[in-house]
């Protein structure tokens, strides 16, 4: 009786642990779609009301949530749509309308404070596209997309080299703007600048991008002088299934640059929710076109630190130096030779003398090749990347994560450059928890075959005819056989037998080039290839970089902590660079070259009224070889009214010196630039051998126009900025107005000097050409530079669907010293304006969505090349048609619709129409 008691508790406990066990595991399973479209809505967050747990409806609408017990209410929520509350009382399906609305500016934004908040919350200017926006936006690249945001400066070096900034001081490689990709600096360790384009994200794979303007140092570290872009990926357990998009185009329909092309860009995604815990994503993007072309042949004058567009051409002016011409950089006095040939040329003397020939200088530079005779426009952009996520628990989720990339691009730094077989991975490692997170990554940057298209050109033109032979020690020894001896000796004589002088130029220069061979043949072809494969530093065209860079860094939210003080976030970094070029770009022929650099940040945040929030950031920085910063940030919103907020914010910002501008040792063309680290002055022997600097306004190279000249140790670049903003909803949140101002100082500015040094150590040398050499120096300014803007953007949610907006946005440089180089590089306005449809006829399918932009023309400062820049209009426009049972989209779309060249930068590619069809599957 006893054991059959015993055996009928157990059996009871049993089933009564079995039924709270079950009752604890309920799962409830549904379907959200959209209740005007009746497609199903993927993405979506579905979480238990007051409580954590959670989960996100698939690529069709359906998801699964275990519960502890019935009945529930499950909180429906997503961008573009309206907070829903679902009482679910039984675990059979449930199906949710969920309903769109058209209400501004509650999409949630992070970079601004680095905590979760409603853009219309953000205490400092910020702009967000999201992936939606990227859908419908009528650009090829979602990458064009961040052109048509407020305040945006591009510089299209070509159709996949595109570096954004805002409130001025752009260039091609632009190293005062800050891009992250997942949270990692998208640079490349050794050339500096970001390569978005290259490698980061695959068009379906991001879910938003965020927009920082102007300082954001404070928060982001070094770099961020001019604004920080921010891009993130899709996690793979709220964007599930496999996805595609397919686009095909044409380009060059005109055959202004060569004849129609096709255009390719094909995207694969793929994410699976394994498990509750366990998620992967795998990516792909393939670009493939025949890239836009430099074509400006204007001539241009190199003079000192600065140049200048002239006039003439290859026939009108015997030093003609095109703009995008490529080897006829190296230019000669002929006068040099003129008494050496007078002593084999019966009569010239006399002449000479008689013509008063030696008065003035002759310039003459070698006949050159274009850049579609000598850069190879097939443009290929692979990417690969992937990632592993595990949730270790329901706060905390670890990813690992690979990042690659490879291609073919074209960018302008101090010369033209061919990005070829560039290859850049990034990998991580990181932990992310509602309070905290963690991340260890590496960047590997191996450049491949690319090389500098302007350098190895002038070495191709030494190959098959020197310009002037020289002796072991670098005298001129001049040859019959050289091509400036044939010149001038042609010269001469035709000037002798009566030739007219522009006649007496044609005629030698044909004589010179003769053997010269032609652009496109499998000699040229073979000759020229083989300069390129060889380094620069065995008198070559190749860069051999393979620098890395690693970084550690996290953050830890302590609010939890000191709630009842204020809300206070800390976070730190580290970052080592291997600069590792094989002495092609940097000093380390004899090895690798370490830098580190380290920080730490703190933000306090305080709701000092209901209607008065405080934040107050501050960091500190240190990087070997300089001082450390500290780099400051208050901001203060002010609440007006509901959705009316009124920001104030004093920001600052700095860089250190680039890897380039510390360790660069590179020769481009006659000049030699150099970095700033001591080791330089020792290595160059400036203490006994000291530099000058030189004035060529006078046309002489006498003596007195040499100043000696001390490089002062080199300091980091900083910046102090104002700024005012406003943001609120207007018209039953239909209408959204952001405007900011701002009023900002720069000081100590990192630039370029040139300078000679004799070869001799005999400062009475400076004045002969032969015996010295060109040095380009690191300086800083002592001047300091101010700058103000201001920008409108409005956008309306109209009736049926329609959207329009426009904005408008101005920056300005102010007190520039005379002779300053600032290489601001930013119109005084620009403007852009949209017009669209998310969906019209049958059943709301349909869609449009037309785009115009507007920058006003300016003067452009480069190291390349300086000149005015026309007024640029572009027009981008696309119309889509929703399949919505498989979730597709098929998109007719044109960039620059009117086919109307535009190029942002002198020198750089000249853009023209690209006119494309896509579908694609499984997008959302």
């Amino acid at each position: 009786m006893r054991k059959f008691a015993s055996y009928a508790v157990a059996f009871l406990l049993a089933n009564v642990l079995t039924i709270a066990a079950f009752a604890q595991n309920v799962t409830v399973s549904g379907n959200v779609r959209n209740s005007a479209s009746k497609e199903g809505a993927g993405a979506v967050s579905v979480t238990i009301k007051g409580a954590s747990t959670g989960t996100f409806t698939d690529d069709k609408g359906n998801f699964k949530l275990s519960v502890k017990s019935l009945p529930v209410t499950l909180l429906i929520s997503s961008v573009g749509y309206e907070l829903q509350e679902v009482t679910i009382s039984s675990a059979s399906f449930t199906q949710v309308e969920f309903k769109p609305t058209s209400a501004l500016g509650q999409e949630v934004v992070v970079s601004a404070t680095r905590v979760p908040q409603k853009i219309l919350e953000s205490p400092v200017s910020i702009e967000r596209v999201s992936a939606a926006q990227i859908r419908s936006a009528p650009a090829a690249n979602f990458y064009d997309v961040v052109m048509a945001l407020k305040g945006v400066d591009v510089t299209t070096s070509s159709l996949t080299f595109k570096t954004p900034t805002t409130r001025g001081f752009n260039s091609s490689g632009n190293t005062r703007f800050n891009q992250l990709v997942d949270g990692m600096d998208n640079q490349a360790p050794g050339l500096n600048f970001s390569v978005g384009a290259i490698i980061g994200l695959s068009e379906l794979d991001v879910d938003n991008i965020e927009l920082l303007s102007g300082a954001s140092s404070a928060l982001y570290g070094p770099g961020g002088m001019n604004g920080t872009l921010l891009m993130t990926s899709k996690n793979p357990f709220k964007y599930q299934g496999l996805s595609f998009l397919v686009k095909e185009g044409m380009m060059n329909t005109d055959g202004r640059q060569r004849p129609l092309s096709p255009y390719h860009n094909w995207n694969l995604r793929w994410g699976k929710k394994v498990s509750e815990k366990f998620a992967f994503k795998i990516n792909a993007e393939l670009i493939q076109a025949k890239d836009w072309q430099g074509t400006d042949s204007r001539n241009y004058s190199r003079t000192g630190t600065t140049g200048a567009v002239i006039a003439g051409d290859r026939k009108t002016d015997p030093n003609y130096d095109g703009i995008n011409v490529y080897g006829d950089e190296t230019t000669v006095d002929i006068r040099a030779f003129y008494a050496s040939i007078a002593a084999s040329l019966p009569g010239a003397a006399n002449f000479i003398a008689a013509n008063n020939l030696l008065a003035t200088p002759q310039n003459v530079s070698r006949t050159g090749y274009s850049e579609k005779e000598l850069l190879n426009p097939n443009t290929i952009n692979f990417k690969l990347a992937g990632s592993l996520h595990y949730k270790l628990s329901q706060n905390t989720e670890a990813v690992l994560a690979g990042y690659w990339g490879t291609g073919n691009t074209v960018y302008t730094g101090s010369d033209r450059y061919s990005l070829k077989d560039f290859k850049m991975g990034q990998y991580k490692l990181e932990l992310n928890n509602k309070n905290w997170s963690l991340r260890a990554y590496t960047t590997q940057e191996n450049a491949g075959e690319s090389y500098n298209a302007t350098a190895t050109t002038r070495l191709f033109n030494e190959s098959w005819k020197k310009s002037v032979t020289t002796d072991a020690a670098g005298n001129p020894t001049p040859l019959p056989t050289d091509w400036y001896i044939q010149y001038a000796f042609s010269y001469l004589s035709n000037l002798m037998n009566g030739m007219t002088q522009y006649d007496a130029q044609q005629a030698s220069r044909a004589l010179a080039d003769v053997g010269r061979p032609t652009a496109g043949t499998p000699s040229f072809n073979a000759a020229y290839d083989a300069i390129r494969r060889r380094p620069i530093s065995q008198n070559g065209g190749l860069l051999l970089d393979k620098s890395d860079l690693y970084s550690v860094e996290g953050n830890y939210n302590l609010t939890s902590v000191t709630k009842d003080f204020a809300d206070i976030l800390v976070g730190a970094n580290y970052k080592k660079y291997v600069l590792n070029s094989q002495g092609t770009l940097f000093a380390d022929s004899a090895g690798t070259i370490g830098i580190a650099t380290y920080g730490a940040y703190i933000q306090a945040t305080r709701q000092i009224i209901d209607r008065l929030k405080l934040t107050v950031s501050g960091r500190y920085d240190k990087m070997d070889n300089f001082k450390g910063r500290f780099t400051p940030r208050v901001t203060a919103l002010v609440k007006l009214a509901e959705n009316n907020n009124l920001r104030f914010s004093y920001q600052t910002a700095y860089r250190f010196p680039s890897s380039q501008q510390q360790y660069i040792n590179l020769q481009v063309g006659s000049t030699r630039l150099i970095g700033s680290n001591p080791t330089f002055a020792n290595a160059f022997g400036f203490p006994g051998n000291p530099l000058y600097t030189f004035s060529t306004t006078t046309g002489s190279s006498t003596l007195s126009n040499f100043k000696a000249f001390n490089p002062p140790a080199v300091k980091p670049e900083s910046v102090s900025s104002f700024e005012v903003g406003y943001k609120g909803l207007m018209l039953g949140s239909k209408l959204l107005i952001d405007v900011y101002g701002y009023y900002g100082q720069y000081q100590d500015f990192t630039g370029r000097v040139n300078t000679i040094q004799t070869t001799s150590g005999n400062a009475a040398d400076t004045a002969n050409p032969s015996k010295r050499r060109n040095i380009s120096v690191v300086v800083n300014s002592t001047d300091k530079v101010k700058t103000y803007g201001f920008g409108l953007s409005v956008d309306y949610r109209l009736p049926l669907n329609f959207t329009v907006g426009a904005n408008v946005a101005s920056d300005v440089l102010k007190d520039v010293p005379a002779n300053f180089v600032a290489y601001f590089n930013a119109p005084k306005y620009k403007a852009n304006a949209s017009f669209g449809n998310s969906g019209f006829g049958p059943d709301k399918r349909m869609g449009f969505n037309v785009a115009y932009r507007w920058q006003q023309a300016f003067y452009y400062q480069g190291d390349f090349a300086s000149g005015n820049l026309p007024d640029v209009h572009t027009l981008d426009a696309q119309i889509s048609v929703k399949l919505p049972k498989t979730k597709s989209i098929i998109k007719l779309g044109a960039n620059n619709l009117l086919n109307q060249y535009y190029y942002n930068a002198i020198g750089n590619s000249q853009i023209g129409g690209l006119y494309y069809l896509s579908f694609g599957y499984n997008v959302y």
